[in-house]
């Protein structure tokens, strides 16, 4: 199986995120590119974000969060 398109979109988003503190967030405006707007809709769908247009990572966000840190850190190494 491979990352689809959507996959990596959120993927990039999750690695968005602030990694400094877990009270930081972001949000997607409406204006963002539509490709982001969606990604954050699924991403909430999942439980992986606290809001629809972004908020806060779940507990399963921050996993995730890690992980997609320890892959896009091994691709670029």
């Amino acid at each position: 199986m491979t990352f689809s398109a959507e996959m990596v979109d959120e993927l990039n988003l999750l690695l968005k995120f602030p990694n400094k503190s877990l009270m930081q967030g972001i949000k997607v405006h409406g204006d963002a590119e539509p490709n982001m707007v969606a990604a954050a809709k699924r991403l909430f769908e999942k439980g992986i974000i606290t809001l629809p247009d972004g908020g806060y990572l779940t507990d399963l966000g921050h996993d995730l969060f890690e992980h997609a840190q320890v892959v896009q850190h091994a691709l670029t190494h």
